[in-house]
């Protein structure tokens, strides 16, 4: 190893990343079709989140990898997490090669369904999308026969399980199909964790929900959420998106309009929920880095400040919660008081916008029907489709995304203009 990378590793290790990709890329450049270096700087970016950075180091020596070797591993890493958008038709044929040549590889599927979702392919993206259940050692509930697709024609006088897998944020997104299954099946058991359990309960079609760790109710099917868009045949063109689909308790939702009635208002303003970061399980490396790249600081927000008429309330659970109001806000925070989802939603039900990065609470406020605005990192989550500044999931929200990676500068821009814009029209 060259001096020059064994310092690199030593900063990388000291956590001064930056440098130690600059000095990594510095090395690459001038030995670009250096296999192993492309790999070494390819991967460090893609850890990093500089998936555009990565792609353009590591797809020039595809060519020059054979079979097997990590290149592909981490270039379809970076294709997966998003890149897609950027990268289109080249980047779904390397994905399909790569499953192809490991058909047995979890992972290849799950990376090409999850390009596939981003792009619209539904319809070939959902049996790939099924090999996530391979990568998913120890999971509570697991289907009979997880690449199977289920049919609901099979449900008929039966009882069927239906459980969470993923994220809060997952589970609000495909709660929707509860009520379809209920129509087909014999009788339906929800389980969800004790933050979702009252929200769950306002759910049509009858099931019974029931919390994580409870006696389970005798059972003949066991489907995870996420199965049920495959189950259904569900399309861009025909997403199951009738909002609201969940409800606010009214009496809470009263309570809160007369608090916020309470807060001074001009003629024609607008109160609205604010969401500026995500949560993220330490455990898990990969929601770190996503969670780096999907939150902001409240700092990024103080432009939101110069609209007048509005009055600004919090919504954001969680350390980032504790983060200083910038000079200038105005932040109304009663988020102590919110236990569970079914609390959230009452307050956001009685808002008139929920400003929102990529989290549970913008599938909240948008299975609620109520205005929503995404701000979206670059590299978006496959739910949100190429391009789109609209969402075939909920017809209430509108998208703003970053034109670079990790420019919230420009969306924040973006959006006072149109609070501004919003606030004129009243």
């Amino acid at each position: 190893m060259s001096e020059v990378l064994a310092r690199a590793e030593r900063l990388w290790a000291a956590g001064r990343r930056d440098e130690a990709v600059a000095l990594v890329a510095g090395e690459q450049a001038g030995r670009p079709d250096d296999l192993d270096l492309g790999v070494r700087l390819g991967s460090a970016l893609v850890v990093m989140g500089r998936l555009v950075e990565a792609v353009a180091v590591m797809r020039p020596l595809e060519p020059l990898a054979g079979e097997g070797h990590a290149l592909h591993d981490w270039l379809g890493r970076a294709l997966g997490a998003g890149l897609w958008a950027q990268n289109g038709p080249e980047g779904l044929a390397g994905l399909r090669a790569r499953v192809d040549a490991a058909p047995d590889d979890p992972d290849a599927h799950t990376r090409l369904a999850v390009a596939l979702l981003g792009c619209g392919e539904w319809a070939e993206a959902w049996p790939h999308y099924a090999w996530r259940w391979m990568r998913m050692p120890g999971a509570h509930h697991v289907p009979a026969a997880p690449l199977v697709r289920p049919d609901p024609a099979a449900w008929r006088g039966r009882t069927v399980l239906l459980f969470t897998e993923q994220g809060h944020g997952d589970t609000l997104q495909f709660l929707r199909y509860v009520p379809m299954v209920a129509a087909v099946a014999g009788a339906v058991v929800l389980e969800v964790d004790s933050e979702m359990l009252t929200l769950a309960r306002t759910l049509a079609g009858g099931a019974t929900v029931v919390e994580v760790g409870e006696d389970l109710p005798a059972h003949d099917f066991a489907v995870p959420l996420m199965h049920l868009p495959w189950a259904f045949g569900t399309t861009v063109s025909n997403v199951p998106a009738e909002v609201p689909y969940l409800a606010a308790d009214a009496a809470a939702v009263a309570r809160w309009r007369g608090r916020l009635g309470a807060l001074p208002q001009e003629p024609g303003g607008r109160r609205v929920g604010l969401v500026w970061a995500g949560g993220r399980r330490a455990a898990d490396p990969l929601s770190v880095r996503v969670d780096r790249r999907r939150s902001m600081p409240l700092a990024a927000l103080a432009p939101l400040a110069a609209v007048a008429g509005v009055s600004f309330v919090s919504l954001q659970k969680g350390p980032p919660g504790r983060e200083a109001v910038p000079a200038g806000m105005v932040l109304h925070d009663w988020t102590g008081e919110l236990e569970d989802f079914a609390d959230t939603a009452a307050l956001i039900a009685a808002l008139d916008l929920v400003i929102c990065v990529d989290t549970s609470v913008v599938h909240l406020a948008g299975a609620l029907g109520r205005p929503v605005w995404m701000l979206d990192r670059y590299d978006s989550c496959w739910r949100w489709l190429r391009e789109r500044a609209d969402s075939p999931w909920y017809p209430t929200l509108r998208r703003f995304r970053q034109e670079t990676p990790g420019d919230w500068g420009g969306v924040v821009a973006r959006v006072v203009a149109a609070l501004a814009a919003e606030v004129g029209r009243a």
